[in-house]
């Protein structure tokens, strides 16, 4: 097959980059014109309301460290291929935020990260990614489930029958991995990913779960700020068993990243209408949150995408 020419692969490539960022800001357009999830003139009451500036700032401080301890994951997973600065990380993780915006549970973002390294190093750059993910998404479902147990047990969200339901089909997944670790189709299987893993250096293993840890108490906290933000009245041993149970369940649910925000938000409406949050303050802080985390990563993130060089 007859392999194309350099400028088109260059004009290919431009309009891919073009696509890429402006599907991305179309999404983000499309979600932030609909007045019911962002409504300026309360978030504007809110700002004012004396004794907010501190709070703001917390909430900007856990804004900038959830992205900044993703960069130091990255960078230290990517490490083990082949060290990259503080720079690079970050340039990386942004681009793969804008990637992943529009794709079924952020898949972009495997992509996205592959193509800043060689074709024949895409495999495992794939895989230290899904260990970057992966980490994190075993402590959300930890401390999701503490948190659903816990807040269950005070308000009765959901049937105890359905709670036992989901932690037995929880077991039963892990108990089915397990147990089929070791069947190998077309030369793949779970035990060698296993191995795969125990191959990466120890130090590389406690960072990643080190910076997971700190940024899923950024991400909750964050969340927490927000209804503080909004004057809401709730104690922390409430609110903080009933975010991480909305994460846990919002995550649950295949999304796209784009609506990721709108899936936990409509979780939390149920949620937090047990202990009496206004629902415009369970959307307007699911809103601002997704626009904090995710919004203000994709236009930084554009930029690198719309810079990108492949490399060969």
């Amino acid at each position: 097959m007859k392999a194309l020419p350099d400028k088109t692969k260059q004009f290919f490539v431009f309009i891919a980059k073009i696509l890429v960022v402006g599907g991305a800001f179309y999404f983000i357009y499309n979600r932030l014109s609909d007045g019911n999830q962002f409504n300026p003139e309360r978030l504007s009451d809110a700002i004012s309301r004396k004794g907010s500036t501190l709070i703001i700032a917390a909430i900007l401080f856990f804004t900038v460290m959830n992205r900044f301890l993703e960069v130091l994951k990255w960078q230290a997973l990517s490490g083990t291929l082949r060290p990259i600065s503080l720079g690079k990380s970050a340039a990386q993780v942004l681009a793969a935020v804008t990637a992943a915006i529009f794709t079924p549970n952020g898949l972009g973002e495997y992509a996205a990260k592959a193509f800043y390294y060689k074709k024949e190093e895409a495999g495992q750059v794939i895989f230290l990614n899904l260990i970057c993910n992966g980490v994190q998404m075993i402590i959300a479902v930890l401390a999701g489930i503490t948190g659903l147990v816990v807040f269950n047990v005070m308000y009765s969200v959901i049937p105890n029958s359905l709670l036992l339901l989901i932690l037995a089909g929880i077991a039963v997944v892990v108990g089915v991995v397990f147990a089929s670790r070791k069947i190998t189709i077309k030369g793949y299987s779970i035990q060698r990913l296993i191995e795969k893993i125990q191959e990466l250096p120890k130090s590389v293993h406690r960072k990643n779960m080190l910076y997971a840890v700190l940024r899923y108490s950024c991400i909750v906290l964050q969340h927490y700020l927000l209804f503080l933000l909004f004057d809401v009245d709730v104690p922390a041993y409430i609110m903080l068993p009933a975010i991480a149970g909305i994460y846990f369940l919002g995550s649950s649910l295949p999304n796209f990243t784009f609506i990721d925000f709108a899936v936990r938000g409509s979780v939390a409406v149920f949620f937090f209408g047990k202990i009496g949050v206004d629902e415009w303050i369970v959307v307007l802080a699911a809103t601002l949150q997704w626009m904090l985390n995710i919004v203000l990563p994709v236009i930084a993130g554009s930029y690198f995408v719309l810079t990108f060089k492949r490399k060969v």
